[in-house]
């Protein structure tokens, strides 16, 4: 029944449901697949264990190969090869970096740059676990040389770049244009060279001791001001300008300027960042001047002269001229434009200094202030001091807030200027001198100016009194050192006239009455009676006793109108006149009689004497 029912369903083929392998499998066998998997699983594990454990073996060693700027640290631990850099790059990294900029050549200083290398970084990047293959294949078998870490102080590789600039930087050339014996010359252009900062501090990190030989380092060029194209637009010009001669026509007249002459007088110049002509105006009036005939004719000043004791205005004439930036403004017009090469130019006016007008507007009218000293009893040699002096202060102007010099008026006082030796007060001393006898034009004149009301700018009296003059209210002079000035404080023109005439000399001043003047002279005090003193000196004038010492005050009072002005007093102190006796005191004379010679007496014998009694 069973047998029948298993052949049965073995020959029935509606009877299967699956592989027709079926019928050999034994349900009762186990399957071998998981055990496969696991032996697999388990070589994986294995092997990964050792890959790792590998990694971790040479986790602290360098690859085999590895070198750092030379040095070999291949197979080393981690401090090994720290301690090895260390000490292999400490003079290398003190020694200057060469570096090259276009065509010149520098140095750089890594220690004053900022620049060190990192040891521990460098060898850092070297070591560690990795699981990377390549990790361990470098560690067994590769590696080779490695760029060392570095560390830099910005700040400080910043300013060497400033210097570095310098040494390997190139001025660039402007271009220029100069005139030779008629012909333009160009000076061509050329650029320049800078640093550039920016791709040299790469360039510097990057093959800081890496590179063999010098480092080569990016240049920026640079352009002058005047380029090129200035140049030649200036170049054009200047070759037009000493094209031909230039004509200037003026009055009536025409002088042919020469190449050569155009170029001599002409220049370029930088003036704003462009070369711009410059002609020089007196050289080219000059060169006019010269290839006409009598073209300019000058001004004559007026002045003032006295006819009849008084003062007219006599001469006084325009003048002619040649405007010299007139002339340099043709020369440009015409030689650098493209028409006719001849200029035009007409003379101008040339006022003289004192006109006419000028001077009748000063206001010289009438006498303002007078003065008169008497001569005394004065040498030929004085009076003609006096007269020639007279001369030069006759017809001084004084403008309006002008100060006026006396010194300056007689000058040269020398025997050159014409004058002559005579009596002169020197510390006091009554000597000879060159000018004697002009310090009576100091104290007229300073009376002059005391009366007109004007400022005291300087004066000085002499030291004893002379009685011709005016007690405190006198003047000398000494070149160098003493001169009587006045300042002229009015709104018109002063003009001085002085002359010798019946013993005595007189100073008077012309001009318009503007202030009024109140003066006293106060009573001596102090009065010391001369002595008589000696002068040994070769220059010795013996005086005879003067005037005593004393001190005495000046008044004066300004005013403008009714308005008080100025309110002055002055006071000084003379010295006494001493009478002056020249010549060394003479020795008494002294009774010298002749020397007696007493004759000796004739021996005689003696008489014997007597006895003498017994007492």
């Amino acid at each position: 029944m069973a047998k029948r029912t298993a052949a049965s369903g073995a020959g029935t083929p509606n009877e299967q449901s699956g592989s027709p392998l079926e019928v050999f499998a034994d349900s009762s066998t186990p399957s071998r697949v998981p055990r496969v998997l696991m032996w697999t699983g388990l070589g994986l594990v294995i092997c990964a264990g050792a890959y790792v454990g590998g990694q971790w073996s040479v986790a602290d060693k360098t690859p085999s190969n590895a070198s750092v700027v030379g040095l070999p640290i291949g197979g080393m631990s981690a401090d090994e090869a720290v301690a090895v850099l260390d000490k292999g790059i400490a003079g290398l990294s003190a020694e200057p970096i060469a570096v090259i900029g276009g065509d010149k050549e520098g140095t750089l200083d890594p220690v004053a740059a900022g620049l060190e290398v990192d040891s521990a970084a460098t060898v850092n990047g070297l070591t560690g676990f990795s699981l990377a293959p390549s990790h361990l294949w470098d560690n067994f078998f590769g590696g080779g040389p490695v760029t060392p870490v570095l560390r830099v102080d910005d700040v400080a590789l910043t300013e060497q770049f400033k210097v570095l600039a310098v040494s390997l930087g190139l001025a660039p050339v402007d271009g220029g244009v100069v005139f030779t014996e008629g012909e333009a010359n160009l000076t061509p252009a050329k650029n320049g060279q800078v640093l550039d900062v920016e791709a040299a501090r790469s360039e510097i990190l990057d093959g800081w001791l890496t590179t063999t030989g010098p480092i080569p380092l990016t240049m920026k060029p640079a352009a002058p001001l005047i380029t090129e194209a200035k140049t030649a637009a200036a170049f054009a010009e200047a070759q037009q300008l000493v094209s031909a001669p230039i004509s200037i026509a003026v009055a009536g007249q025409v002088a042919q300027l020469p190449a050569k002459t155009i170029g001599a007088a002409s220049t370029y110049v930088l003036r704003n960042d462009d070369l711009v002509l410059q002609l020089d105006p007196k050289a080219l009036k000059t060169a006019v001047i010269d290839r006409t005939i009598d073209l300019e004719t000058k001004a004559k000043n007026a002045r003032f002269e006295f006819k009849k004791g008084k003062p007219v205005i006599v001469g006084g004439k325009t003048g002619r001229s040649l405007d010299a930036a007139v002339v340099a403004k043709q020369v440009e017009l015409v030689g650098t434009g493209n028409g006719e090469r001849t200029a035009k130019v007409d003379l101008i006016k040339v006022e003289a200094d004192e006109s006419r007008k000028k001077l009748k507007g000063l206001g010289v009218n009438k006498v303002v202030a007078e003065f008169t000293t008497p001569l005394g009893a004065s040498n030929a040699a004085r009076v003609h001091n006096l007269i020639l002096g007279s001369t030069r202060v006759t017809g001084s102007v004084i403008l309006p807030n002008e100060t006026w010099s006396l010194t300056d008026t007689l000058a040269p006082i020398s025997a050159e200027g014409g004058y002559r030796s005579a009596g002169i007060v020197n510390n006091g001393v009554l000597t000879e001198g060159v000018g004697g006898g002009l310090s009576q034009m100091a104290t007229t004149t300073y009376n002059v100016g005391f009366f007109a009301g004007l400022e005291d700018v300087e004066h000085r009296p002499h030291s004893y009194w002379f009685t011709r003059y005016p007690e405190g209210r006198e003047a000398t002079i000494y070149v160098g050192s003493i001169d009587m000035k006045f300042k002229n404080d009015t709104p018109y023109g002063i003009v001085m006239q002085a002359f010798v005439k019946d013993g005595s000399l007189t100073v008077r001043a012309w001009s318009t009455p503007h202030y009024r003047v109140e003066t006293t002279t106060s009573a001596r005090s102090n009065v010391q009676v001369p002595t008589t003193s000696r002068d040994t000196s070769g220059s010795c004038i013996a005086q005879p006793t003067g005037s005593p010492g004393f001190s005495v005050t000046v008044f004066r009072k300004v005013f403008l109108g009714d308005k008080l002005v100025r309110d002055e007093a002055k006071a000084w102190g003379y010295r006494p006149q001493n009478a002056i006796v020249c010549g060394s005191v003479p020795r008494p004379p002294q009774n010298n009689p002749k020397p007696s010679i007493e004759k000796p007496k004739p021996s005689t014998p003696s008489k014997p004497s007597k006895p003498k009694k017994k007492s």
